[in-house]
């Protein structure tokens, strides 16, 4: 299979329609559910297919070194490709390498602004134009309103989607009856899209929880692997 006809089938296409084309450039995404469920894989399949098609990603990580998130790029690629037959693996593995940034932060150490700070420098003075960042392991139980507001103004700024992920913990409610994550409701104004991972027997479903200004519309239709961790079509 040619790396072209790969994009277009890519279960992505559905996760993107599902959400009216996916994230827009000075949007902010969420993918939320318990640890351990499958939030880092969905964030590193978007990054991928951004990444196949030439676009620019950082990925920052609040929670592991960058060799750990290393790891699973490279075994989320090679059960892709294993499963596709594509054509020209290590040249398109050349390519994905080129056009990825891995960062990682400590949330104690660092303040937003000066993470902000530290992405700009990478983005307009290294010359590094992303279009999407990935950020991984944040702590919205930390997150401050003016934090997430320039973030976003961040984003609209330089024409960049921002995905987070976000760990539901504790034994209490973890979603309000909008299927929107406690963590994050007040903040339902600064971010356009969140998609909840829910366990099932055999699988892993997606449900989008908010599209812009729809609550719980259509269903995605996309499940993962519970093995591979791999998006799947529904």
């Amino acid at each position: 299979m040619i790396k072209q006809e790969l994009i277009q089938r890519s279960p992505v296409r559905i996760f993107e329609k599902s959400i009216h084309g996916g994230l827009r450039a000075g949007e902010i995404g969420v993918i939320a559910s318990p640890s351990g469920v499958g939030k880092t894989a969905v964030l590193v399949q978007i990054a991928l297919d951004k990444l196949l098609q030439g676009k620019k990603v950082i990925h920052v990580s609040f929670t592991q070194h960058t060799g750990y998130v290393l790891a699973w790029y490279e075994d989320i690629f090679d059960e892709f490709i294993s499963k596709k037959n594509l054509e020209n693996t290590r040249e398109v593995k050349n390519e994905v390498v080129k056009n990825r940034v891995l960062m990682n932060f400590n949330q104690d150490g660092m303040s937003g602004d000066q993470i902000l700070k530290s992405l700009r420098a990478m983005i307009v003075e290294g010359g590094f134009r992303a279009e999407a960042i990935i950020v991984d392991g944040f702590d919205f139980s930390r997150m401050e309103r003016e934090r997430l507001e320039k973030t976003r103004a961040f984003a609209a700024e330089l024409g960049i989607e921002f995905w987070y992920s976000c760990t539901i913990k504790g034994e209490g409610p973890g979603f309000d009856k909008r299927n929107i994550p406690i963590l994050i409701k007040d903040y339902m104004d600064l971010i356009e899209v969140v998609i909840v991972l829910e366990p099932r027997p055999d699988h892993i479903e997606l449900s989008v929880s908010k599209d812009r200004d729809a609550y719980n519309p259509e269903s995605m239709a996309l499940k993962l692997d519970p093995r591979t961790l791999l998006i799947l079509e529904g």
